[in-house]
């Protein structure tokens, strides 16, 4: 794999150091050449299929994100063609990307609207035209892969150093399985915490259950790990675990992480590759005093048309953002009254105007940012004061989706 790539580095981070009182190592793996640990699992997937079938000339893989990426860059390395498939919503700065990853060994085929038409169609064109289909993570090839992971970590560390904690994301479960194989015998299972996004929860919900369970519905937020149901291999290889183990981490919260990240650190993080620095803050800080703690941080693929949105819900999730429906009478000075109600550190950041035919109310829809939480309870007691009508709409989905 020196062939193809240095090892990541392992940094004793300072400022999450001081933050949490511990010792906190990431583990850079958005520092790899595609930005993310995949390329392991994609070269050590060909490197054993080549050396058992060195006239296999073709390749095949179906991604919208970083495995394509990694198939791609190997698919160079190795000069074997390779097909991609994505969803036809991909973005174009990821084609574009893993076009300029593969080279001229690449073709990229954009097929149906989800994952599992492209992965469909992905494995009908490999069985047709003789294509070998690499998996994103559910294979023994790809699992070793990402143990490599593991195996520098192990390197890079101080001699004395005693791991206490190991933060791993986990999607489909390659990279959790890898590491939890690589340190079976070195660390201790209590040692292990694992993060998934609040809207794709399929480890922990399979741990609970004792077996995979496929989850109905899927908030594709955190799309480098917003996986239905864990590999088959891999939740063997995690079973072990207590669904206790594997954290929630909401979406709205990782964005905090992430705007903290490149605002202090200066560091491009994808959400997928926040979570398992997200997780920090989900334990108890008392508890991490003093540890030894290795977080491993999985990607840096982030679209930055995706930053408005990032920032936006970083500020509704610190309580620095709300949105308001405001009841106003259909009088001289009405508007003037609400705004003498705002403090000096609250701003307006959207203001529309909703009347229909009310001839003595109107509806207007408000979005104010504020520095201090505490600012929106002494203005929504402004409010009651002075019999205002209103709506806290910030977190009603449903309606948030609609009109914010």
């Amino acid at each position: 794999m020196r062939n193809v790539f240095a090892a990541t580095p392992l940094q004793l981070n300072d400022h999450l150091s001081n933050e949490y009182g511990a010792r906190i190592y990431l583990k850079r793996e958005d520092l790899s050449p595609v930005r993310s640990y995949k390329i392991r699992g994609a070269f050590n997937f060909f490197r054993k299929a080549l050396a058992a079938r060195p006239s296999q000339d073709r390749f095949v893989c179906a991604s919208a994100g970083n495995h394509a990426q990694g198939f791609a860059y190997v698919c160079r390395h190795f000069g074997k063609r390779g097909v991609v498939y994505m969803p036809v919503t991909t973005p174009q700065q990821k084609i574009h990307k893993t076009e300029t990853f593969g080279g001229g060994f690449i073709e990229v085929r954009l097929v149906g609207d989800i994952f599992d038409e492209c992965y469909a169609a992905a494995k009908t064109y490999g069985e047709e035209e003789g294509a070998l289909m690499v998996p994103p993570f559910d294979h023994e090839d790809i699992i070793e892969g990402q143990a490599t992971v593991g195996w520098e970590i192990a390197g890079q560390l101080p001699p004395d150093a005693i791991i206490d904690r190991m933060i791993i994301p986990v999607g489909g479960g390659g990279l959790s399985a890898g590491l939890a194989g690589y340190f079976a015998s070195a660390l201790d299972d209590r040692a292990y915490l694992f993060c998934e996004p609040s809207g794709a929860p399929s480890l922990r919900r399979s741990l609970a259950a004792g077996k995979r369970v496929k989850l109905e519905q899927v908030d594709n937020f955190v799309d480098g790990a917003a996986v239905a149901e864990i590999g088959e291999r891999n939740f063997d290889a995690l079973r072990r675990f207590s669904p206790d183990q594997v954290l929630p981490i909401e979406e709205n919260a990782l964005c905090v992480t992430m705007s903290d990240l490149l605002n202090i650190e200066g560091m491009v993080l994808e959400p997928a590759g926040a979570l398992a620095i997200a997780a920090l803050d989900v334990l108890d800080r008392d508890s991490l005093a003093g540890q030894t703690v290795v977080v491993i941080v999985s990607g840096g693929n982030f679209d930055f048309e995706r930053l408005p949105d990032i920032k936006e819900r970083a500020m509704r999730h610190a309580g620095l953002k709300k949105y308001f429906i405001l009841r106003l009478a259909q009088r001289p000075g009405a508007l003037r009254d609400f705004l003498n109600m705002l403090g000096p550190d609250d701003d307006i950041a959207r203001f529309e105007y909703l009347k229909k035919s009310a001839r003595n109310f109107g509806s207007i829809l408000i979005g104010i940012e504020t520095k201090d939480p505490a600012n929106f309870v002494t203005l929504m007691t402004a409010f009651d004061t002075a019999g205002m009508r209103y709506q806290d709409i910030t977190d009603n989905e449903i309606l948030a989706n609609l009109i914010i």
